[in-house]
């Protein structure tokens, strides 16, 4: 398995879908969200390989990378995790909005991106 590739699909989809949605373009976003949905499930499916692959985006260059990648790695690595999404969250707008959800979703018990 490919775990680079599927890396820098995971990144390249995520920074698309949010340059999408600023252009108010929804129909390419959700496009760029089922490449990188499909990227991650791949990731996931094998265990913590597939997790310990997706560390690396926790120091992307692009928040937006940085917090869907946190997010999906809540459950796996919480502290690291965590760490990246409320540095995250304190700033404005849709990244940052992005953060505090994910956060307010662990701190409810309702997230569910890596059940396990």
């Amino acid at each position: 398995m490919d775990f680079e590739k599927l890396i820098e699909q995971f990144a390249l989809n995520v920074a698309a879908q949010t340059e999408a949605i600023f252009r108010g373009d929804a129909r390419t976003g959700n496009k760029h969200a089922r490449k990188y949905g499909a990227a991650v499930d791949t990731l996931l499916a094998h265990g913590n390989e597939g997790r310990d692959a997706l560390l690396v985006l926790l120091k992307h260059e692009r928040m937006d990378v940085r917090v869907m990648a946190a997010a999906h790695l809540l459950r796996y690595r919480t502290a690291e995790a965590k760490a990246v999404l409320e540095e995250a969250a304190k700033g404005k707008g849709l990244v940052p909005f992005g953060a505090q959800q994910a956060l307010k979703r662990w701190e409810e018990g309702t997230w569910a991106l890596d059940p396990g």
